[in-house]
């Protein structure tokens, strides 16, 4: 049995809430530069803007937005590890609040819906757990800011609805919302499960590199027409028209009632930072 000490843990995500909003990555630029036309249109010049900002946060350490987001960990945790001291949810959260702290990121979160008081040290994040073999722990981050999560959309469609009626819900959500989540977005879909669920599943979608294939392969053509519907919109960069909207449509999905079809969205601006870390 491997012991880890807590203090490791909340030091590693203290580091990580700073490097993942300084660092846009590799992936993103690739897929950003890789649009650019040299063409001289708005659309043109606003990718070049983002790359550049993203440049200039990585030299200067200064966040890539000022929006630095909900702090989200998916934790995978070895069956054959002992954590010393506090648990793996307190450890993070001490490491946000010391992350954001000592990094100068904003604050974002507030002790409830209503009274709306700031914690003012971004606890507390959304921690989600799963027990894997081995005797390591596995720590992503993803930091998602307001205006993209306001973005997003869930849906109880019946079987009746079919893929045409996914489609159908993704292309008018993205049409409603698609200029106020700073694109050009990364579309995360969760189908199936349920209500409380699906939601999780589309979060999670958001954790895959632009370039990946789905492990299901019947869902690969469905997430590249999903993308060519989206871009069809012409939105563009930052809801100025052109392309792209979109870099990439992600799906997950998971088992379902007989009687129930539940489809989340959960939009990601081109900001998407995440990281992975492994202790």
């Amino acid at each position: 049995m491997r012991k880890i000490n807590s203090e490791e843990i909340i030091n590693k995500v203290c580091e990580l809430c700073g490097d993942v909003n300084f660092n846009l990555p590799q992936d993103i630029t690739n897929c950003i530069s890789s649009h650019i036309k040299n063409d001289n249109s708005i659309s043109d010049n606003i990718l070049k803007e983002i790359l550049e900002n993203a440049k200039i946060a990585k030299e200067n350490k200064i966040a890539l937005c000022q929006d630095t987001g909900t702090a989200n960990f998916f934790v995978k945790i070895g069956k054959d590890i002992e954590i010393v001291g506090d648990d793996i949810v307190t450890a993070i959260n001490k490491g946000v609040s010391q992350g954001y702290t000592k990094y100068y990121l904003r604050k974002s979160i507030v002790n409830d819906p209503l009274n709306r008081v700031n914690t003012k040290d971004n606890t507390p994040a959304n921690i989600y757990c799963d027990f894997v073999d081995g005797d390591k722990i596995e720590i992503t981050i993803l930091t998602k800011g307001g205006g993209s999560e306001n973005a997003s959309f869930l849906k109880m469609l019946t079987p009746l609805d079919g893929w045409q009626g996914i489609k159908n819900f993704v292309v008018e959500s993205m049409k409603l919302k698609g200029a106020n989540a700073c694109p050009p977005v990364i579309v995360g879909l969760g189908i199936g499960g349920d209500f409380a669920s699906v939601g999780l599943l589309a979060k999670k979608a958001l954790l895959r590199t632009i370039g990946s294939k789905n492990i299901k392969q019947e869902y690969n053509a469905k997430e590249q027409e999903l993308l060519e519907e989206i871009n069809k919109l012409n939105i563009g960069p930052m809801g100025l028209g052109g392309n792209p909207t979109a870099l990439a449509v992600f799906i997950e999905t998971k088992p379902c009632h007989i009687a129930s079809m539940p489809v989340a969205i959960n939009v990601q601006c081109h900001s998407c930072r995440r990281k992975t870390i492994i202790i």
